[in-house]
């Protein structure tokens, strides 16, 4: 990543909040020129975190206003896939073939990670399948185009990639790289993990020492980085994920779980008519799910791990592809 000079001042001198904005609107000359809420932020970050105004004039005068983000972040959503047809975007020969490759290059790295933060490599390993494809599709859009589109052209979200904004500023400072340079998804998802900024300065962690945290290029620090994330999302060693069940009698639906928080414990989901394929105590939480696949109606049970994955993206069918990839890499695996 390339360094920015200069940019890791983190103090400039005060010069004003009013001469500040006046400034920034004279001096933007891109897709922001003459803003007020550009002029607004500058001045936040400026009064709150200490940035110098000159420099973030900068970066906004090189920003641009991306109509292709809006146009992919306004799409009507796509009609909601089976369980049957989501699988198979996710489990796929050539990803489980990469992703062994993938784990026998970094089979040392994994092993400490997994070792320091008590998640197993292959669920490590399979986040990152499932996210970019091992590295292959980690996005093409410049994070400050993506962001300051998103920020200053998408009302219905400004306050949240606003926030995001901020964070990638911060760390593009704490990192001491150009943030022009960075390159992430169209809603400025970032690296092997595409993990946000605000994740990023949350979880990410340098973990081969070096003094930088880099999750774009560096597999390493990805990797910790995704067992950083687990760790701190409640991920348990040694525990299972998920936990087939069988059903029978009329109440069965009564028991399934709206949206993704454990909502019924297992003694509960008994009297309902749910049986667990595995022995749990009567007294343990979980999120009661159904799944349409090629076979018919799936019942599940999700752990307190399966709740860990979703903290990463809040869907059923993403922590069950992510279970389900990380079991078939171990197979994989095993018989190579």
């Amino acid at each position: 990543m390339q360094v920015m000079r200069g940019w890791a001042t983190r103090y400039a001198p005060w010069v004003g909040l009013v001469s500040i904005l006046g400034t920034v609107q004279e001096a933007l000359a891109g897709d922001y020129e003459g803003s007020p809420q550009v002029a607004e932020f500058v001045g936040e970050m400026t009064r709150d975190y200490g940035f110098a105004g000159e420099q973030l004039m900068g970066v906004f005068r090189e920003a641009e206003r991306k109509q292709s983000i809006l146009d992919a972040i306004s799409k009507p959503a796509e009609r909601v896939k089976q369980w049957s047809e989501y699988r198979p975007m996710f489990i796929t020969d050539a990803r489980i073939a990469r992703g062994v490759d993938f784990w026998r290059q970094h089979e040392a790295v994994l092993a400490r990670a997994e070792q320091e933060y008590g998640v197993p490599a292959q669920v490590i390993v399979s986040i990152i399948g499932v996210e970019t494809f091992f590295g292959r599709n980690t996005g093409n859009f410049r994070v400050i185009d993506a962001l300051s589109t998103l920020s200053f052209d998408y009302p219905p979200r400004a306050e949240f990639f606003r926030k995001e904004l901020r964070e990638f500023l911060l760390l593009a400072r704490e990192e001491q790289v150009d943030p022009l340079t960075l390159k992430g998804s169209y809603a400025g998802a970032m690296g092997l993990p595409q993990f946000m900024p605000s994740s990023f300065r949350a979880y990410a962690v340098d973990f081969d020492g070096d003094g930088h945290i880099n999750i774009w290029t560096n597999p390493d620090d990805a990797i910790g980085s995704v067992a950083s994330y687990f760790k701190r999302h409640g991920w348990v060693a040694g525990e299972p994920v998920v936990s087939r069940a069988d059903v029978r009698g009329d109440q069965v639906d009564e028991g399934l779980t709206t949206g993704i928080e454990p909502a019924k414990t297992v003694g509960e989901l008994r009297v309902l008519g749910w049986s667990s394929h595995d022995a749990l105590r009567d007294d343990m939480p979980v999120t009661a799910f159904r799944l349409e696949g090629d076979n018919g109606s799936e019942y599940w049970m999700g752990l307190k791990n399966f709740y860990a994955i979703t903290r990463y993206n809040r869907s059923v069918m993403y922590a069950m592809a992510v279970h389900q990839l990380s079991e078939q890499l171990v197979q994989a695996r095993g018989v190579k």
